[in-house]
């Protein structure tokens, strides 16, 4: 059992943004099914640090209150014992490795607590079959795209054996068909009698799974809802509260946008890692230009290697041809600007607004700050970029790029860990960086999304594009199609 007693957290800056907690109290019986959810920023991270002890060990602040998990007192006893029974999947999987390989890190934990060699090989052939790993064993890490490092972590985790496991927006970076596997894989721990802490934005695949939603705003529960209560809501209702859909089929599509814009060519539009195999082998063609494009896939179909050599960051790759001109690598440069999935990467300065000025030609902190008002982030602007929630994280990086002033602004998944209204803002962004003449690449799960800004559609399928359309009726049925798992 989980119990949480009048526990309160700050990071450190006393102010009504640090994304602490307060007077959390709260208990979790052993085997309950318990969700995380609220806007960004609301807290559920932290709460699921001091779950896990990352909190106090780990993330220093002021704290008083107490959490103990199955009797023992989270902070006062190592960090170690509390990770024998306390598993996490982390929201960016990278910050959990260890290895290069994927084979290793999977290992990782077991052989950290001195297990039997036997005993690994044994839990190594569960976990790969009970994840379905066997394409991504012996792979390097670092080549993986997003979902497939978190299906690595998660198995890091499960074959520890945990009693109680935290998991802190696990579909972000997860396909249609990785969620599946990632409801599957919930579905089995909750079946082994496994105590199961879920921090989410995306909820509908955890309907019928979960026993109880939390409800957190700033810093505090403010509602607990039963599975059936929260069943019961209407999407209004969750919606008015910052929620996603609890079901994909009610979402109910825009009017079809008009789409108006050139197009580019793509030539000799092919990549491969040294001493790899060829990762994109894109035939010559043509793709919108002008517009907002979504770009989908399956997890490592080459969506995110596309948008890196797209932009230039990868020179070994071919020629884009846009208005006559020809772009090649370094060209790309200067006229596209990529938000990546792992947005630590790209944030290098003491404040928000520092971060958005840095992007600038001739910086202007008005105009800087009119960007950060658009993303709900003003409030934030004297804040480390680090101090940030995930979320937040997110939206300085899309504020980066919009100040850019690029021609080409590439997005790959600039929704990932937002909630639904910061969702609506980013949407509202990039149709008003459209308006502007700028073209705008969404690489996405996120069909909400997709349903509320995309003009058009690119379908990746092994390194190839396999499909594309505009966002008409017909090109609606056939997204909402692949998100719902009919093929596309």
């Amino acid at each position: 059992m989980i119990q949480i007693d009048h526990v309160t957290f700050s990071y450190g800056e006393e102010t009504e943004h640090t994304g602490g907690v307060r007077d959390i109290e709260l208990q979790i019986k052993r085997g309950e099914f318990a969700v995380l959810c609220g806007e960004s920023g609301c807290g559920k991270t932290t709460l699921t640090r001091l779950i896990n002890g990352l909190i106090p060990h780990y993330y220093e602040g002021e704290m008083s209150g107490g959490v103990w998990v199955n009797g023992a007192e989270v902070s006062k006893q190592p960090l170690y014992d509390t990770a024998k029974i306390v598993g996490s999947v982390f929201q960016n999987p990278r910050s959990q490795f260890f290895n290069v390989d994927t084979t290793s890190e999977i290992t990782f934990g077991c052989e950290n607590l001195g297990q039997p060699a036997e005993t690994i090989r044994a839990r190594l052939e569960r976990t790969v079959r009970d994840f379905r790993l066997e394409k991504l064993m012996d792979r390097n890490i670092f080549h993986l795209s997003g979902g497939e490092k978190q299906k690595v972590a998660c198995a890091g985790v499960s074959i520890m054996e945990p009693e109680v496991l935290v998991l802190d927006e696990p579909s972000s970076n997860l396909d249609a068909a990785s969620i599946s596997d990632l409801r599957k894989t919930l579905a089995f721990w909750k079946s082994q009698g496994k105590t199961i802490i879920v921090s989410e934005h995306r909820l509908y695949y955890l309907r019928g799974l979960a026993d109880r939603f939390i409800y957190m705003k700033g810093g505090k529960i403010t509602r607990e809802y039963t599975s059936e209560e929260f069943n019961g809501l209407s999407e209004q209702a969750r919606t008015e509260i910052g929620l996603r859909t609890f079901a994909l089929e009610q979402l109910q599509p825009p009017q079809t946008p008009q789409c108006t814009g050139t197009e580019l060519e793509l030539k000799q539009f092919r990549f491969a890692y040294p001493h790899g195999s060829s990762i994109l082998h894109i035939q010559d063609c043509t793709i919108p230009a002008g517009r907002i494009v979504g770009i989908i896939g399956n997890n490592g179909a080459g969506k995110s290697t596309f948008s890196r050599c797209f932009c230039g960051l990868e020179k070994r790759c071919g020629e884009v041809i846009w208005n006559g001109r020809r772009y090649r690598p370094k060209d790309r440069l200067n006229t596209c600007y990529m938000v990546m999935q792992e947005v630590n990467h790209q944030l290098f300065t003491e404040t928000v607004l520092d971060e958005v000025l840095i992007s600038m030609e001739k910086p202007d902190t008005k105009q800087a700050e009119e960007i950060l008002s658009r993303l709900d982030l003003f409030p934030f602007r004297d804040r480390h970029p680090m101090s940030l929630s995930g979320g937040q994280k997110q939206r300085v990086a899309i504020a980066s790029a919009i100040a850019s002033k690029r021609s080409i602004l590439f997005f790959d998944e600039p929704t990932s860990g937002l909630d639904y209204r910061h969702m609506k803002e980013v949407a509202a962004v990039l149709r008003q960086l459209s308006t502007e003449g700028v073209t705008v690449y969404v690489i996405t799960h996120d069909l909400e999304l997709l349903l509320d800004c995309c003009t058009d559609i690119i379908h990746f399928a092994q390194g190839n594009i396999a499909g594309q359309y505009p966002m008409d009726a017909g090109g609606l049925s056939r997204v909402c199609a692949y998100f719902m798992g009919s093929g596309a």
